[in-house]
Formats: structure tokens, C-alpha cells, sequence
């Protein structure tokens, strides 16, 4: 089987908030770097991961860092990985919407994109003059066109609004048009990115039959970005996962989404200490534990609903510290977030050293029966986040108030909903 697409050390930076570096002294720089001396862009040496959920201290981020695979000729690819982990970027890259910063991509045949509702679409055209104008953009010829034009209305469904202007579409139906011409115009490669999520459940239906008829029956190679799960099973044979901008897994589909879906998973008797996911450089954890255990795992037994958090580590300068807890279902949906020292005290005020930030936290009376997740962020109250525990501790709850008949009140305890 023949390599459809090869990907070599693709990197892409970004400066936040900025086209170019839009600063003088930084484009004179890279200018000379590059032009006179010969050498690569200076800027590529920093810039920090692309961590969407925290402060950074660079202007510069990699949203893609060292990313290489290939992809086989007839292969279903699923790209997974947490929203602003790089999947559209590479896809991006991939569809020369935009380059890499570095690294070359390396595809056999024609690509085509479905990348965000409406791209490639001029919104004053009609629907039929948008379908010859992509078609002409893939290098077909006006007879290939037509002799495709009654199977992609018909895929579509929007045969009635064909000469209306693309602008008055809705969002389903422009997806609609946008992939029955993408999947019909016999791409090699084939870029579906998240969008069939807009269409209806009929169409999600027929979109991914058609990826299959397109991968298995006639041999190409489809590139698929979803968040379902279910989906990607039944369509993709491969799977790559990104965090952060880099490769963290590359394999068969069931053992990509498993290793996705585990990931954030809190395993019994660990460590709390080794759930940390992000830590600033102004502090150190040595220990962090909850009722006096260490690990990640407790029960709470009627009447007791409260939970105690230590932190021991050291700071390098002086500044306020506070603990935030954000409470989970079993589901992963947030319920609701609780900050004790914002409302009832003042932060406290860590010297240079040494510190041990203790913190008691009463849980919700409306809390039933079963099994909830709490996240725990170490913060300069107001500033920024000095370190994070995802999904850091389960919490099993048993014989609980609400099964005896007891009254409930949402807002008591001071539990903050979102």
C-alpha cells in the first residue's frame, strides 16, 4: 500500500494577538537573520506549548510542534484530541490554507477540504456556480463538472434553493452543499473537519455512508476531525491524538479513542501529587492531600460532607494564594465552582519559602448518591493560575441526606452555581 500523505516535522507558531511580530527591532531581526546571514528564523527558538487554559509568560506559541506520521493510501484517519489541541490547524496546513512554519507535507494526488461551514464558498454566488467554481479550483473541467452536478444536488438535498445565492442558505445546508462537493468530485484525499456536527441526524448518516464508499469502495484516503467518539469507531481504521500541538498517540482507532478517553481518568490509590497538570514557575508542590490522604480516591459517609485540602510547597515570591474547587458529575459536566477564601477571607499572603495553605471546603447538601469529580486550582486570586489538578480527586458519596426525606436548598454552604 502506497503513502497518501507525509507529514515531516510540521511545526506552526504563532504570535498571540498579532499579524507578523509587528514590532520593528523583532522583523529587522528575523529579516537579516534569514536574508543576509542565511539562517533560520530566530523566533523559532522560543515560544511555549499551546496550553489554551493557561496564562503563558512568551507572545509566541506552538500550535503545532514536531508533528510526524504518514497516512497509507485507503486509510480512514480520525484526528482526536481536546478543542485547541491543533487538529484544525494541521488540517489547515494540510488543505495549504495556511503554511507551516516549518516542516514540509508531502500528499499524492488532489485534496479536498471541509474545513469550517462555508469555506470555499463566495456567499453572492448561487449554489450551482459555487459547485463549478470549486470543481474548477480541484483542476476539473467543466464536462467532469456536470456529469457530477445531479449526484451531488441529489446527496445534498437542496435542489430547490440551487440558484439562490449561497448567503441565504443556512448553516445545514451549506455544510450540505459543501461536502456533497467535496465527496463527489473524486478527491484522492479527503479533509472533514468537525462541520458534519451542524447537519441533521439523517445527514450525519449519509455523510459518513459516503466517507466509507469513498475509503473502502473506491480506495481513498479520508482525514476525519470529530468530537463523537461513536463515529469515529465506525468510520476511521487509524487514529492520531494531539495534546498541546504534538503527537501523543498514533495507532488503530479503538486504541486511540480508549487511550483519549482515558487519559483524564483517576485512577484508584494514585498520588495527588501526580494528577498536576500545569505549574507556574513562581511555585513549587512537594504535597498536596485531602482529609489526610494522599491519594486520589475518598468516601464521604452521611453526615460528614466536608473535605479538607493541605498544600505544602514553596514560592518564589511573595504573593497571595488561594485554593478553587470545581465540582463534576460522573458525566463531566461542571456543576458548579467554589472558592471559599474569595467571599469569607482574605487570600493568603505567602513569603518567600516555604508555605502550607490549608482550606476546608463544605459540599453541596443536594449531592445524592454516587461518584463526582473535583478539580483543584492553586491561584494568585484575580491573576492567574499557579497550578492545576484536573479530575484530581473522585469523590464517592453514601447514604446521603437527600434519601431520608430531607429538605433541599441549592444555595446553601455558600456553593457558587455557575
Amino acid at each position: 500500500m502506497s503513502t497518501a500523505i507525509k507529514f515531516e516535522n510540521i511545526s506552526k507558531q504563532y504570535r498571540l494577538g498579532l499579524i507578523s511580530t509587528q514590532t520593528l527591532s523583532h522583523d529587522l531581526n528575523r529579516w537579516w537573520k534569514m536574508n543576509i546571514q542565511g539562517k533560520e528564523d530566530p523566533y523559532l527558538k522560543i515560544g511555549e506549548v499551546n496550553d489554551r487554559a493557561h496564562k503563558g509568560v512568551s507572545d509566541y506559541v506552538w500550535a503545532l510542534k514536531d508533528i510526524n506520521f504518514e497516512v497509507q493510501q485507503g486509510d480512514v484517519l480520525g484526528i482526536i484530541g481536546k478543542n485547541g489541541a491543533g487538529k484544525s490547524t494541521l488540517l489547515k496546513i494540510l488543505s495549504k490554507v495556511t503554511a507551516p512554519t516549518t516542516g514540509t507535507i508531502k500528499a499524492a494526488g488532489r485534496i479536498a477540504s471541509l474545513l469550517e461551514v462555508g469555506t470555499g464558498f463566495h456567499p453572492e454566488m448561487t449554489g450551482r456556480e459555487n459547485i463549478f467554481m470549486n470543481g474548477a479550483i480541484m483542476g476539473m473541467t467543466k464536462a467532469e463538472i456536470t456529469r457530477k452536478l445531479d449526484e451531488i444536488v441529489d446527496f445534498s438535498g437542496v435542489e430547490r434553493y440551487l440558484d439562490t445565492p449561497v448567503k441565504r442558505y443556512s448553516s445545514g445546508m451549506t455544510v450540505r452543499l459543501g461536502f456533497a462537493i467535496a465527496a463527489h468530485l473524486e478527491p484522492e484525499i479527503l479533509v472533514v473537519d468537525e462541520v458534519l456536527a451542524v447537519g441533521d441526524a439523517e445527514f450525519q448518516k449519509k455523510a459518513i455512508g459516503k466517507m466509507q464508499d469513498v475509503s473502502k469502495g473506491e480506495g481513498r484516503t479520508v482525514l476525519f476531525v470529530s468530537h463523537n467518539m461513536a463515529s469515529m469507531k465506525i468510520l476511521c481504521n487509524k487514529g492520531i491524538l494531539l495534546e498541546n500541538g504534538s503527537v501523543a498517540f498514533n495507532g488503530g482507532i479503538n486504541a486511540a479513542v480508549d487511550y483519549y478517553l482515558k487519559s483524564d481518568e483517576i485512577v484508584d490509590g494514585l498520588p495527588l501529587i501526580d494528577r498536576i497538570k500545569y505549574i507556574s514557575k513562581e511555585i513549587k508542590i512537594d504535597e498536596i492531600t485531602v482529609n489526610d490522604n494522599k491519594t486520589s480516591s475518598i468516601i464521604l459517609n452521611h453526615p460528614n460532607n466536608e473535605i479538607r485540602i493541605k498544600i505544602k510547597g514553596n514560592v518564589i515570591n511573595k504573593l497571595r494564594v488561594g485554593i478553587e474547587c470545581l465540582l463534576f458529575d460522573n458525566d463531566d459536566v461542571l456543576l458548579g465552582k467554589f472558592a471559599p477564601q474569595l467571599d469569607q477571607k482574605e487570600t493568603d499572603l505567602i513569603e518567600p519559602g516555604k508555605f502550607e495553605l490549608s482550606e476546608l471546603i463544605t459540599l453541596p447538601i443536594n449531592m445524592t448518591n454516587g461518584e463526582y469529580i473535583i478539580q483543584v486550582e492553586i491561584t494568585h486570586p484575580k491573576v492567574e493560575y499557579l497550578a492545576i489538578f484536573p479530575k484530581a480527586l473522585k469523590i464517592s458519596k453514601q447514604n446521603y441526606l437527600s434519601e431520608q426525606g430531607i429538605p433541599i436548598d441549592n444555595k446553601l454552604f455558600g456553593f457558587l452555581y455557575l
